[in-house]
């Protein structure tokens, strides 16, 4: 696999949700057909409604609680593209802000999209219309059932 690949590659959002999931099912199955690497990637942040029991509770805490998730998002989804190299990031920050910065040099910005509604900012959510309107790449919006 060349550098290339590994720095440029398909860069896609994951939280553990179904959305998330089937962002990563498609970012792995365009991996397998380009022969892409897929970074993924969990963003988290300490919740603003924790206020006081944030600073009880260490940072690590959520860290650790977020690695667990990717790995296991991961684990479960990725065994069927074996020939997908994949890397696993997690990353403090704002969702939408610490995923333009990982995909910054990447060929392609994978998102699910959990927005419900009748407009386009309600129908791909805030984190994909925030992705789509500033990403330096191209982004895919999966949305469910897609």
């Amino acid at each position: 696999m060349s550098n290339r690949q590994q720095e440029h590659g398909i860069v896609v959002g994951v939280d553990g949700s179904e959305p998330s999931k089937k962002a990563l099912e498609w970012a792995l199955a365009q991996g397998a057909a380009t022969g892409s690497s897929v970074l993924a990637v969990l963003v988290w942040h300490i919740p603003a409604n924790y206020g006081t029991a944030a600073m009880v509770l260490p940072a690590a805490a959520f860290a650790d609680q977020a690695r667990w998730e990717l790995e296991k998002t991961v684990d479960e989804i990725a065994a069927e593209w074996p020939q997908v190299h994949v890397v696993r990031r997690v990353v403090e920050g704002h969702p939408a802000k610490m995923l333009l910065k990982v995909a910054e040099h990447a060929d392609l910005l994978v998102v699910g999209s959990r927005g419900h509604g009748g407009f386009v900012g309600a129908m791909i959510g805030s984190v994909s219309q925030y992705c789509v309107t500033h990403a330096r790449c191209p982004v895919v919006i999966v949305r469910p059932g897609e």
